[in-house]
């Protein structure tokens, strides 16, 4: 804004009034205080209610979001069935579509049959192929399904 030579800014010569940006509507600024002619501790009190209802805000949606999200964890669990293997069973392997090994629309979807040579902790399994040949990584046991001769 263009400031006059007795220190009025245009805005005010035109409306009246001088201009307020949104900011110092929700956080006044030193000279809207002094135009309102707060005191300090006045000012001082107001800004700590305003301080601590932002940090209530925060903290009801902190809330909110970790409700939500124990919610939305207990609904997929629910329809999680965990999924057993033994060593020594029978089970296929599922190609994905990212997998060289997936063809075209028409190709099969999985491979096998491969044996369980070993369950690992968190569900991971170390597969045996039928020539006894072990697979040298683990997979993921959602990456496997029984197999039923």
């Amino acid at each position: 804004m263009v400031h006059t030579s007795t220190g009025e800014t245009s805005y005010l010569l035109v409306y009246g009034t001088e201009s307020v940006i949104p900011a110092e509507v929700e956080i006044p600024s030193l000279r809207i205080i002094q135009e309102a002619e707060i005191s300090d501790a006045e000012w001082i009190r107001s800004r700590y209610e305003k301080l601590a209802l932002i940090d209530r805000k925060r903290m009801n949606a902190v809330c909110q979001g970790q409700f939500y999200q124990n919610r939305m964890s207990r609904a997929f669990n629910k329809k999680v069935r965990p999924r057993q293997f033994a060593p020594g069973q029978l089970v296929l392997k599922r190609i994905f579509p990212h997998q060289d090994e997936a063809k075209g629309i028409f190709s099969p979807n999985c491979q096998g049959p491969y044996m369980v040579h070993r369950v690992l902790t968190g569900g991971a399994l170390i597969l045996i192929e039928m020539d006894g040949e072990v697979w040298p990584k683990p997979i993921n046991s959602d990456a496997v399904k029984k197999y039923y001769a």
